[in-house]
């Protein structure tokens, strides 16, 4: 009978177990692993030793083109530069490997850090309004932490650009769908042209700029405290206000007629509303949020961007991360209804 640890997509089992062996000297061997978060993100594994201990390990999705798109080395440098500083919750950095041919590609390993993870309503069973609002507050405390930190003394400036952020982001994502070229898409063009002539002065500081910050990726504590904030692949230094006005469209209200999730853990009645998070935001870091409006429109194309590559991904056969978006026909719509309500959005800026 054979006793060959089955396989686990993306890791190559034995020659990982010899790494983690030599450069995890915590770790106490005899390592399970299994696959915990996949899709068009970085791969996530959970690892557990004899002993009972676990770690995550991170990688890149296989087979990924760009050099950039999901790099680790860069979730490395980030989630290292928090946790010497203590700024930002995060997982303790433990181990990175740079010799791609150990797995196929770059990796590194963190503590696992065990505890809730909001995704859907259904993972708010048991909160009561003390407990969303503990869990709030931590979800905003942390942003407000990453938008206010020095980002020299915490060696992250030379992260990317400071200026120009949503002029970058505009011509970037306008771009992704010229090259996926799919379908015509006119109003995704007109409402580039209209974006591009309205971006507002930036009022605040760089900052650490998450990308993709919202309750999926983070893990509470027992408490509903932060416990850390992952997925640090699409970090930079940019416009705060617009990864806060990102955010806080995941932050959907009971009764909302569409929603970017499709059953996001907010239309909980339990919890605050988006205009309080809106607001407590706002008196935390006293910021200048007389542009929100802007970034809120901005934030809308952006994502009809991404959802109209995930479009074209579909039309060439590949699932992606999208697994659950139902045909090709459906993400379409919901490209054209995101669509839709920028242009609502953009002709109130006026």
């Amino acid at each position: 009978m054979s006793h060959e640890p089955p396989a686990i997509r993306g890791l190559t089992i034995d020659a990982v177990t010899q790494w983690l062996t030599a450069h995890v000297p915590e770790a106490a061997g005899g390592f399970e692993y299994s696959l915990i978060a996949a899709g068009g993100s970085n791969l996530t594994y959970r690892v557990t030793d004899r002993d009972g201990g676990v770690f995550a390990l991170r990688r890149p999705p296989e087979g990924t083109a760009l050099a950039t798109a999901h790099d680790v080395d860069r979730e490395w440098r980030i989630i290292s530069a928090l946790h010497r500083s203590g700024s930002v919750p995060v997982p303790r950095p433990i181990a990175r490997c740079d010799d791609a041919s150990i797995t196929g590609a770059p990796f590194y390993v963190m503590d696992f850090v065990a505890g809730p993870i909001l995704r859907t309503v259904a993972d708010t069973a048991g909160l009561d309004a003390e407990a969303a609002l503990t869990a709030t507050h931590s979800l905003i405390d942390a942003q407000v932490a990453m938008h206010t930190i020095d980002l020299d003394a915490s060696g992250l400036a030379d992260l990317g650009r400071h200026d120009g952020y949503v002029e970058r982001q505009l011509k970037r994502w306008r771009t992704q769908v010229k090259r996926a070229d799919a379908r015509p898409v006119p109003l995704l063009h007109e409402l580039y042209d209209a974006l591009a002539t309205r971006v507002p002065a930036e009022r605040v500081a760089p900052a650490l700029a998450h990308g993709d910050y919202r309750f999926d990726n983070v893990v509470l504590r027992p408490d509903w405290s932060m416990g850390a904030v992952l997925d640090w692949e699409l970090c930079t230094t940019g416009n705060p206000l617009a990864d806060f006005a990102w955010s806080t469209q995941y932050w959907a209200d009971p009764g909302d007629a569409f929603t970017w999730l499709p059953d996001a853990p907010t239309t909980s009645t339990v919890f605050p509303r988006s205009a309080e998070v809106i607001d407590l935001y706002t008196a935390a870091t006293g910021f200048d949020l007389s542009d929100y409006p802007f970034y809120e429109a901005f934030s809308w194309w952006k994502q009809a961007c991404i959802v109209e590559g995930v479009f074209a991904r579909r039309l060439n056969g590949s699932q992606g991360g999208m697994h659950q978006s139902g045909p090709a026909s459906v993400i379409a719509d919901r490209v054209d209804i995101m669509l839709e309500h920028t242009h609502r959005l953009v002709a109130d800026l006026d």
